[in-house]
């Protein structure tokens, strides 16, 4: 980020707290607004995504009392966003005789171009840009490993029980010829002598302070390769395939996409790895069906059964059975629930199983049965002549 960029930026009104605020309300203002506004209480809101960034960004320079006040005394040479402030005036010159020059500013990130011994404005952002430590040259800098996208299909028992599959990852990865390095065998990389190992330069336009810019030389890398390794041609990354094992948790849903932090691209110079964000596709099952935490399945009982009661043996997904008692009376589609025969939770237990019967209406009688349903017709009074559809309430 460019030093006009950050210095226009009101840290303390991001934070909503006044200039003279204490660490305490500083930190309590920032636990407030981090609440508010973190994607994981916004997801898909891309504002309040921004916001979260800002606030951090606000937090992480006032609350650090150095950066606070390498900060304070950098907006007041700044005039606060508007431009610098000089001694007797405002502009390239005051009217108190000394001269603007921007070398004398960038005496430390410019490489002290201008032969300055010290002091200028590098000296009091310095702190606030490298958090006080040393710059260390892009180049040389640890690196997070990409994130890796990859998908994956399972049955439907193992997307409830949780399985672990075997996944062949290709991925970014530093080059196994040069080490990530760019150069040829038996050489090395040199530090840039235009940006002096930075990766940046400072530029201006008209007299006045510009962005910084990456590095025209070296491209923001900070090395120069003079011998370009003939395998990633000086790029320094290549390409790495391996087999992992990965694990499913069980209750997974179909099309649900699952991350697993540290299983990306592995790191350069250090870096902690990627996260790896496996899409599951879970395939339908013939007889059970899924509601939440719950399995579901539907069996059939005969009339007789629904009528006077009986005893069902009803499947379940682990291949035993289970018997399940319905009473006289039971209308067709009544769902029973049997305890702990669904899906795993995330607390170890396990979900139930949803029972629905359908009675099922036999296609072939014999004369027998025809002669005991038409009995049974006469005994109960449904043989239509006492009773009338009123087309609201059914047969009465």
């Amino acid at each position: 980020m460019g030093t006009k960029e950050w210095l226009e930026k009101d840290f303390y009104k991001v934070l909503g707290v006044s200039k003279d605020a204490s660490a305490e309300e500083i930190k309590k203002s920032y636990r407030k607004l981090a609440r508010q506004n973190h994607p994981d209480a916004n997801r898909g809101d891309a504002k309040a995504e921004e916001r979260f960034k800002e606030v951090s960004e606000a937090y992480s320079v006032l609350s650090d009392p150095a950066k606070r006040k390498e900060y304070d005394e950098a907006r007041s040479l700044f005039g606060g966003a508007g431009g610098f402030r000089f001694p007797g005036g405002q502009g390239g010159q005051g009217s108190g005789g000394f001269p603007f020059d921007l070398g004398d500013i960038f005496n430390q990130q410019g490489g002290n171009r201008t032969g300055a011994g010290g002091g200028g404005l590098g000296d009091i952002l310095g702190g606030i840009f490298t958090g006080g430590k040393t710059r260390t040259p892009p180049g040389t800098r640890p690196r997070r490993g990409a994130d890796v996208e990859t998908e994956v299909s399972i049955g439907f028992r193992d997307a409830v029980d949780g399985v672990t599959v075997p996944l062949r990852m290709t991925s970014d990865a530093p080059c196994p010829d040069c080490s990530g390095t760019g150069a040829k065998a038996g050489t090395m990389p040199r530090v840039c002598p235009d940006c002096e190992g930075v990766g940046m330069r400072a530029t201006s336009q008209g007299g006045r302070l510009a962005m910084t810019e990456p590095c025209r030389t070296c491209r923001g890398r900070g090395l120069v390769v003079d011998n370009p390794c003939p395998t990633c041609h000086g790029s320094g990354r290549g390409t790495s395939s391996r087999t992992m094992q990965v694990r499913i948790p069980a209750g997974v849903y179909d099309n649900q996409r699952i991350r697993l932090r540290g299983k990306g691209a592995a790191g350069e110079r250090g870096g902690p790895s990627g996260d790896l964000y496996v899409t599951v596709h879970v395939q339908a099952d013939e007889r059970f069906g899924r509601k939440g935490e719950h399995l579901t399945i539907t069996v059939p009982i005969s009339f007789p059964e629904a009528a006077l009661g009986g005893e069902v043996t009803v499947p379940t997904l682990n291949g035993q059975t289970v018997t399940l008692k319905v009473p006289a009376g039971t209308p067709n589609g009544r769902t029973f629930r049997v305890r702990g025969k669904g899906s795993a939770r995330r607390d170890g237990t396990k979900g139930d199983l949803l029972v629905s019967v359908e009675v099922v209406v036999p296609e072939h009688l014999d004369e027998k049965a025809k002669e005991a349903l038409d009995a049974y017709r006469k005994a109960a009074g449904a043989d239509g002549s006492d009773h009338e559809y009123d087309g609201k309430e059914g047969v009465r």
